[in-house]
């Protein structure tokens, strides 16, 4: 931009240099043109006047050497008045007389300029320097005629000296003037151009700045010529780009939190082959990071082979594919596979889309649907052919018998007492694992509690020489649901009772735990049930909090247990916001540790 403002100021100083010195040069030579003719006027005047006063005729003179005398008496007396050279000519050209030299040594002049045209015109001038004098004269000479006879010629000369030195003032005062004038010339000129360039170099800054998508960035603009609607329009211009950079930017951020945030993976592969895009899902499901990948045909991406072939078919078939995979890298998990061919507005094919779902835990809810529905129908079938067994007995005439009457009698009761206990426990349990049970939280003191929850088992511990113990500090309490907080404890010790041999012991444990700088948040209340009973192997421990699981099938049918105590205690201490773990040795016990927030 600063060239152009150079070079349109020198264009601007070029016009009016040019200008000036075009006008200097005629007006100079019109000033030396107008003093030339001034003086061929005079000289003219003054040829004439001097003409009069010469004798031209030859009669009177005796000699050419009487001749010479009076014409250069003659020349010199009329220097004096005409202050110019004055020379008299011989019609043939012979010098007669000179005020400046001697007429016998000057050449023949019906050869010059002057003389020549005199003759033809009438009247002649020439313009040229005078050797004889070493400058520059302007001479004019007249025909001396007597009748039709051509006697001589009177030539005048003047020097120009006069004339020069005014013209070299002239081109003096031309040259100053015309320096002065480039001098303010360039100032108004740099002005002109700047006033003209700098909005244009602002306006190019913006745009520069534009084009390198600094949005912020406006023309200021102070006029509403051209340039400042020009400076309007990029402003609009960059008003509307900013408008859509910011909603681009905005759904782009959308995009990418959708993409980040989605449980689903998402890869998407280019028309190439290339992977182009893969979301943190994705990531986690194939096993490998986004750099790993990216940029990598889908082949060459260390991939399970069927999950390879299942894209190579979808990208020569063109068509939607759905299909269950089970990956076994990084971790064995079963996956719902959606590949979608992408198609531009010109319906040319231009990649693939891949969403991929973890459904494992689906499948595995499905299999444990199945199974408790299996275990349900088990559970439920048992104590009703039982029931339907004794019954017919019954009615096929064992009436007659009372003593066996009444045996079966309390096997049917016993039984329906047990599918009693069983329909209720699965209706407790779908209650809590749909949350439709409200806990009502009210302050407990947990040693009078833990109390009255042993002397309602102490009958079932006493009928096994089982001793109950329980360590509960006396000013302890806690926020709890006191109902459910029962229902967990007298679950976990009456398993503890039931699974202990007789002469063990079963015993409770409360402690209160702190920690941390919010006390609120940090103080706990760990319960520990510890029994002496027959242990829980180590295989069996991750599983004992599931439906209907139980380590000794036969033993646990023989005890009345349903199979769904544990899972409703391990649901009931998570609505406490709580946690519950079990240690157990086989033959040397189990030991059940709770922790719940001491304050809700």
């Amino acid at each position: 931009m600063n060239k152009f403002r150079a070079r349109l100021t020198f264009i601007f100083i070029a016009l009016i240099g040019s200008s000036v010195l075009l006008a200097g040069i005629f007006m100079a030579r019109m000033l030396q043109q107008s003093n030339i003719d001034s003086l061929k006027v005079n000289m003219e005047r003054e040829l004439r006047i001097i003409m009069t006063t010469v004798e031209w005729k030859a009669s009177g003179f005796a000699s050419m050497e009487e001749r010479f005398q009076y014409f250069t008496g003659k020349a010199l007396m009329l220097k004096q008045s005409a202050d110019a050279r004055v020379t008299f000519i011989q019609a043939d050209g012979t010098v007669l007389g000179d005020s400046d030299s001697d007429p016998k040594g000057m050449e023949n002049h019906s050869d010059r300029e002057e003389i020549i045209a005199a003759s033809r015109d009438g009247i002649g001038y020439a313009t040229r320097f005078s050797s004889t004098l070493g400058r520059n004269m302007l001479y004019a000479a007249l025909p001396v005629k007597a009748g039709d006879e051509k006697l001589g010629y009177l030539r005048l000369a003047m020097s120009l000296t006069e004339v020069e030195q005014s013209i070299r003032k002239v081109w003096l005062g031309l040259l100053s003037g015309l320096l002065v004038v480039f001098v303010l010339a360039g100032l108004i000129s740099y002005r002109i151009a700047y006033g003209v360039t700098r909005p244009i170099e602002l306006i190019t800054s913006v745009a520069q700045q534009i084009t390198d998508m600094n949005y912020k960035y406006r023309v200021k603009v102070s006029k509403k010529d051209e340039i400042g609607q020009l400076g309007i329009a990029i402003n609009r211009m960059a008003d509307s780009l900013q408008l859509q950079m910011n909603r681009i930017l905005e759904d782009e951020s959308r995009l990418k939190s959708v993409l980040e945030n989605m449980i689903s993976g998402v890869v998407m592969i280019d028309r190439d082959g290339n992977i182009v895009l893969l979301n943190r899902s994705a990531e986690e499901i194939l096993g490998f990071s986004a750099p790993e990948l990216l940029g990598k045909r889908f082949d060459q991406a260390k991939q399970q082979f069927e999950f390879t072939q299942l894209i190579q078919e979808c990208i020569d078939s063109k068509a939607h594919i759905r299909d269950e995979m089970v990956f076994y890298f990084p971790t064995e998990r079963i996956l719902e596979i959606n590949l979608n061919p992408i198609s531009e507005v010109s319906a040319k094919w231009s990649g693939l889309l891949i969403v991929l779902h973890d459904i494992t835990a689906v499948r595995r809810l499905e299999r444990m649907r199945s199974e408790f529905v299996a275990n349900v129908s088990h559970e439920l079938k048992t104590p009703i052919a039982a029931v339907k067994g004794f019954a017919e007995t019954l009615l096929a005439g064992a009436l007659d018998d009372k003593e066996t009457a009444r045996s079966f009698l309390q096997i049917i009761f016993d039984e329906s007492e047990r599918l009693n206990r069983l329909i209720g426990d699965i209706l407790e349990l779908s209650k809590i694992e749909s949350k439709r049970i409200p806990l009502h939280f009210s302050p407990v003191h947990l040693q009078s509690f833990i109390g009255n929850c042993l002397n309602v088992l102490r009958s079932q511990a006493m009928s096994k020489e089982i001793e109950l113990q329980m360590s509960v500090p006396e000013d302890i309490y806690m926020e709890a649901d006191e109902d459910r907080l029962r229902q967990i404890l007298i679950n976990l010790l009456s398993n503890g009772i039931n699974y202990t041999p007789e002469g063990g012991k079963v015993s409770i444990r409360v402690e209160h735990m702190t920690g941390g700088s919010d006390a609120v948040e940090s103080d706990k209340v760990r319960f520990t049930i510890t029994d002496t009973g027959i242990g829980i192997p180590k295989k069996d421990i991750p599983r004992i909090f599931e439906r209907f699981y139980r380590v000794d099938k036969a033993r646990s049918r023989s005890s009345g247990g349903t199979g769904l105590g544990l899972s409703i205690v391990k649901h009931l201490v998570e609505l406490h916001k709580g946690t519950i773990r079990v240690e157990s040795e086989v033959g040397v016990g189990s030991k059940f540790i709770i922790e719940m927030p001491l304050i809700h």
